[in-house]
């Protein structure tokens, strides 16, 4: 009766840790990105964020107001989806943020200066 008990629990942890281990897989925001290069890691401009935006899920990046944006890539538009730029931020007063790359919408921020233009067509994962 003892081992039953024990294989009943063992199937139920099993059970339980099982969307762990697959992971949550998510709607892709686009299917396409702009980037200044093939790999998207050359900054392509610096943005100042317009007002606070907090991240929705782990793709994203909160942002602040008047924070200061590296922009490494720009989301394709599709049909009914929002217009997204993938950044991270900078400043001191920020640091432990700093290096950690996400989405943001672009309609948050305003762009301040162009480094390189973002002309290759790259496909998202």
């Amino acid at each position: 009766m003892t081992r039953r008990v024990y294989l009943v629990v063992l199937l139920l942890c099993l059970r339980l840790m099982c969307p762990l281990a697959t992971g949550i897989f998510m709607d892709k925001l686009a299917s396409k990105k702009l980037c200044a290069d093939d790999n998207c890691v050359y900054t392509i401009s610096l943005a100042r964020a317009e007002e606070d935006y907090n991240a929705s899920d782990c793709r994203f990046i909160n942002i602040k107001k008047g924070q200061l944006i590296y922009v490494y890539s720009k989301l394709v538009k599709e049909k009914d989806s929002g217009e997204f730029w993938a950044g991270s931020v900078y400043g001191e007063q920020y640091e432990d943020h700093m290096g950690r790359v996400g989405y943001f919408p672009s309609s948050l921020v305003s762009e301040q200066h162009v480094y390189q233009e973002a002309n290759k067509t790259v496909p998202t994962t």
